[in-house]
């Protein structure tokens, strides 16, 4: 119990001080009053702290992952904070320390690298703070808990999927480039595994010519877009694009477009944005694969809430630390692929809205991929 009884005593000076706000970084959202109710009191929840990773790689994580936690925290009446390191990390440091400070007794984070996430869970653990890896795992970290989806899955997915978009290209001996995503994301990795999985034995059989390939700094999309200019050029004969995500698909389609190539060369994704989906319905991108983050974050929440009111939840399953050998108790989630015929099913979920994505241009083949 002690150290419970340190957290909450940390709370109180933290809520004093300063009320979880850091004045230094982005997109902070705080929770100390209202459904939250009385906090630092015995037998009372503590505080959760979430750090997310940037608002650039991925619109999911301000327009999604935070909305979803919010509602989660406020509806457990657990008070929170949530702030965006913008892919700094010195303030991703800097805002960990601050929520300690500030009275957190759980942590959350979806890290920008493992050296730095690591960093981070070591400090709070010796402040008697759990944490939660979310989305990413922080390879030697040794986090009380990992919420993410099956990574290797979600490449698997993206493998099948770009095969069955060749397939229906017809395309002989297709020549596919890889876009993969950040080589310090432990994601990207496991992402890798996946479609490696599918697509090697093609390349290796001689179905499929293996062409150029580069790992995208930071999921930079105007870094993938350069990179992706490079490869074209070097191979003007590319057939097909494996790119990590929706934001690296579209770099490389707008590098296709300047080509008039765009709808010919099919292109992947992930996570189902806005801008990706728009790519299906006009036949620029051939798939991606939506991640049900309303799931994962509802899994998360319920994990720190559990923490915060000093309980010890137990995971549904574990994962192998790669770097230290150990099982990090998991919660795993289920990937869908979605294609065009199947775009409608993110839309019955909430998680994109009729009005966002059937603008302009994308009204018609709204109505033809059966959105209503």
């Amino acid at each position: 119990m002690r150290t419970w009884i340190l957290g909450a005593a940390a709370l109180v000076l933290g809520l004093a001080a300063c009320g979880g706000q850091s004045g230094t970084t982005t997109g902070a959202t705080t929770a100390t009053d209202g459904a939250a109710g009385p906090t630092g009191a015995a037998g009372k929840p503590g505080k959760v702290g979430v750090i997310l990773p940037d608002s650039k790689s991925s619109a999911r994580w301000e327009t999604a992952d935070r909305k979803y936690l919010e509602e989660a925290f406020t509806a457990a009446g657990v008070p929170y904070d949530i702030q965006n390191a913008q892919n700094d990390k010195n303030a991703f440091q800097t805002i960990a320390d601050q929520m300690i400070t500030n009275g957190a007794t759980v942590l959350m984070i979806v890290n920008l690298d493992s050296g730095t996430g690591k960093t981070v869970i070591d400090k709070a653990r010796a402040q008697g703070v759990p944490t939660i890896d979310y989305d990413r795992l922080t390879l030697g970290g040794n986090a009380a808990y990992y919420v993410s989806f099956d990574n290797t899955k979600v490449g698997t997915l993206q493998g099948e999927g770009l095969t069955k978009c060749l397939a229906e290209k017809k395309a002989g001996k297709p020549i596919v480039a890889y876009l993969n995503g950040s080589p310090t994301d432990n994601n990207a990795t496991l992402f890798k595994d996946g479609y490696d999985g599918v697509l090697k034995p093609k390349f290796d059989g001689g179905e499929f010519v293996k062409g150029p390939e580069e790992s995208v700094p930071e999921w930079d999309n105007a870094k993938a877009a350069t990179l992706f200019e490079q490869m074209l050029t070097s191979e003007p004969k590319i057939a097909g694009v494996l790119a990590a995500n929706d934001g690296l698909g579209n770099a490389a389609i707008t590098v296709l477009k300047k080509n008039n190539l765009n709808g010919k060369v099919p292109v992947t994704g992930q996570d189902a944005t806005v801008q990706g989906l728009q790519n299906i319905l006009a036949g620029d991108q051939c798939m991606t694969v939506y991640k049900a983050v309303k799931k994962e974050a509802d899994a998360a929440a319920k994990l720190a809430v559990a923490l915060a009111k000093g309980e010890k939840p137990t995971a549904g399953g574990s994962v192998k630390d790669s770097q230290t050998g150990k099982d990090v108790p998991a919660e795993l989630l289920d990937p869908q692929a979605i294609t065009f015929d199947t775009v409608k099913d993110v839309v019955a979920d909430g998680y994109v809205s009729k009005e966002e994505l059937c603008t302009g241009e994308y009204a018609a083949k709204c109505k033809e991929a059966g959105i209503s």
